[in-house]
Parts: structure tokens; sequence; C-alpha cells
């Protein structure tokens, strides 16, 4: 037989020996280790698909159960996407505010379904019947989606307005006795003055003088019947929308000649800018101005009183300061109660009625006094609610 080809190089010496390496076991390793590879990497693949099998078959069972969750709450809830448009309400949205949301625009629906009310973030729709709503909005996600819920708060006001006005007519039914006094004491002395101008023999100069006095008592007991009766009613009526430097710059026209009458520095600090409020101009004008005449009869002259206007997160503040006398943490105590009052010629309402005006405006009234070291009043308002902006 003739050699191979494979068993002999051609270039090689008679006699020498050659040894060529067989690759069939090597190559046979490699395809081991290969279908290993593609075992193990069907054996993944299948239990990844496996598992997204499982993860779909829980979101779908999580967005169900979200579903009947946002179908059974008794809360509106309306989904907004970026540009304000509604895009998934609950049924609870619907009923409180009527069909036909979806693909509505949120701006559009404020202003066609939604009045505002007398309180900050609270609003009247009449979808089939009139109902009063607080309304929440948040953020959604990253993407520039909100959520607004919408609260049916109809009976909680009914209730709050009527236990409102139990807790009014008791204070009034405590103080009767108080009234009594009040009102006799000043009507005491206009009769006692009206008696003597009876007299034919009084001089014209003294008829003059006691005619003034007996006027003066009779306006002071209609200056605290006004006060009993807005006390009583308790709450603002009529809502505007009010610069705050307007309102400051109103406040402050009246209260300015009063310092200046009394030599006291009065200074005015307009730290809001032009930041709009929502509430009654007369009664908030009263109020404040009820506040300062306070400070000005608690300084001696050449004293000092500050009035400040800034503006909070979800409040606007008013801060009445004085560097009068101060006040003890008894009578701090006692301030806001009907006809308690340190001065002879107050009513003891003003404070009462100036609280009851924040508290109508969604405040209130906070006071910090040391005794010889002043007294500050801070007097807040809520801020309007802003709605869901329009993309």
């Amino acid at each position: 037989m003739s050699p191979s080809p494979t068993d002999t190089p051609v270039d090689a010496a008679p006699g020498d020996a050659t040894i060529v390496a067989d690759p069939t076991p090597v190559n046979a390793a490699e395809a081991v280790r290969l279908a290993e590879a593609f075992r193990l990497f069907n054996k993944v693949s299948d239990e990844l698909s496996h598992a997204y099998t499982q993860l779909q078959g829980q979101v779908e069972a999580l967005t169900e159960r979200m579903t009947l969750l946002q179908d059974a709450l008794p809360a509106g809830v309306v989904v907004l996407d970026a540009g304000g448009r509604i895009v998934q309400v609950n049924p609870a949205a619907e009923r409180l505010l009527g069909n036909g949301l979806t693909g509505a625009t949120w701006q559009g629906v404020e202003q066609s379904r939604l009045t505002a009310a007398d309180v900050p973030g609270e609003y009247i729709a009449d979808a089939g019947q009139l109902r009063r709503l607080a309304l929440t909005d948040s953020a959604l996600d990253s993407a520039g989606g909100r959520i607004v819920l919408v609260h049916d708060i109809t009976e909680a006001h009914r209730l709050k307005t009527q236990s409102e006005r139990h807790e009014r007519l008791a204070a009034m039914g405590e103080m009767a006795a108080q009234v009594a006094h009040q009102l006799r004491t000043p009507l005491a002395a206009a009769l006692l003055y009206a008696g003597n101008l009876e007299n034919p023999d009084l001089p014209p100069a003294s008829r003059a003088s006691i005619a003034q006095k007996t006027v003066g008592r009779l306006k002071a007991l209609e200056h605290l019947i006004q006060d009993m009766l807005l006390f009583a009613r308790g709450e603002a009526l009529g809502r505007e929308s009010i610069p705050v430097a307007e309102l400051l710059q109103e406040v402050v026209h009246t209260i300015e000649p009063l310092a200046r009458a009394r030599q006291v520095v009065f200074s005015v600090h307009d730290e809001a800018g032009d930041t709009l409020l929502t509430g009654n101009r007369k009664e908030l004008a009263g109020a404040l101005q009820n506040l300062l005449e306070n400070a000005l009869h608690a300084v001696v002259e050449e004293g000092q009183v500050d009035f400040t206007a800034r503006v909070r997160p979800e409040s606007i503040e008013f801060l009445i300061r004085d560097n009068g006398k101060g006040m003890d943490a008894a009578v701090v105590a006692r301030l806001f109660e009907p006809f308690f009052t340190t001065r002879a010629e107050g009513t003891g309402l003003g404070l009462a009625i100036a609280r009851g005006v924040a508290r109508a405006h969604g405040g209130g009234i906070e006071v910090n006094s040391t005794p010889g070291a002043g007294t500050e009043f801070v007097f807040s308002i809520a801020r309007q609610t802003a709605s869901v902006p329009a993309q």
C-alpha cells in the first residue's frame, strides 16, 4: 500500500517519524459545552418567561383590585394627564360632578360645573342636586400628570354650621346677664342726662353740654348693640378678590391719624407684594382696625406700633406688634371671651369679633405677650386654594 497523504508529510525526509494530533476530541468537548450553554439559556429563558407571566397576572390582579377600590371609594377620583385633560374618573366623581368628564379639560369642568364657595378650597356643584365639595390635587407622576380628589362635605358643612350656631346661641345665653349690665349703665346715664333737660331753668350752655353727653351715651349703646349683632352673626358674608396691598392701605388710612393724635410711632411693612386674598373686605378691614386700635391704646405716648403683612405657603398673615405694657398669661387666656376687657371704655366684643372674622376666612388669631415687653397679634387667613392649571 502506498502511504496516505496524511501519514507522511510531502517534505519529510525518509526515515523520519511524524505524529499528527486527532482534532476529534477537542471539537466534541466544545460541542458539549455549547449544548450545555444552550440548555442553560433555554432553562433561564423559560424561568424568565414564567416569572413574567406570573408578574403580568399579578399586575392585572392589582389593577383590577385598584379599579374596584376606586369604584368603591366615596370620594371622587379624577386623573389628569400632563395637559390638564381628564383621562380617568371613578363613579363617585361622576356622581358629584356629572357625566361626560373623560376627555374634558379640568379647567373647563371648574368653570362650567363648579362655583367657588365662601371658604377657600370649597365649591358648590349642581349635578342633579346642590352639593358642597372640597377639592385637593397633587402630582401623580414625573410626566406632569395630576390627580384630583373630590370630597363631598355637604353634610359635614351643615353639621359644622349648625354646631357653630348653637355655640353662638349658647354664648349669647351665657352672657345675657352681662348684656343687661352693659346696656343698663349707658342707658341709665342717658336717662339721667335727658331728665336734666326737662328742667326749664337750665342755662343754654348747660343744656347743650347735657344734650351732647346724652347723645354720647346713646351712641355708645348703638355701638354696643352693633357689636353684639356682629358677634351673633359670626361669619363673613360675601367674598371678593382683594389685593393685600390695597387692604393694607385701607386700614392704614384709618389708623394713621389716630396714631398721630396719640403721638405713637406707626410703621407699616408690606411683604405680600401683589398677592391676592379672597374674603369680605369690610369685615377684614374692621377686624384689623380693631386690633390696631387696641395696640394704640396699649402704648404710652411716643410708643411704637408695627403693622406687617406677609405671605406663608398656606396663609396670609397680618402682624400687629406694640411695645406697650404687655399682658400676663391669665389675661391672654381670657382675651377672646365676650365682654372681657381691660379698657374702661371697651365693650369686650372687639377681639371676639376679630377672631370670628379670622375663623370665617379659614384662619385665626395668635397672641404673644410678655408683661413689660409688649404684645404681638398674628391675624391669619387661609390663602385661596389654586385650581389645577391647564397646560
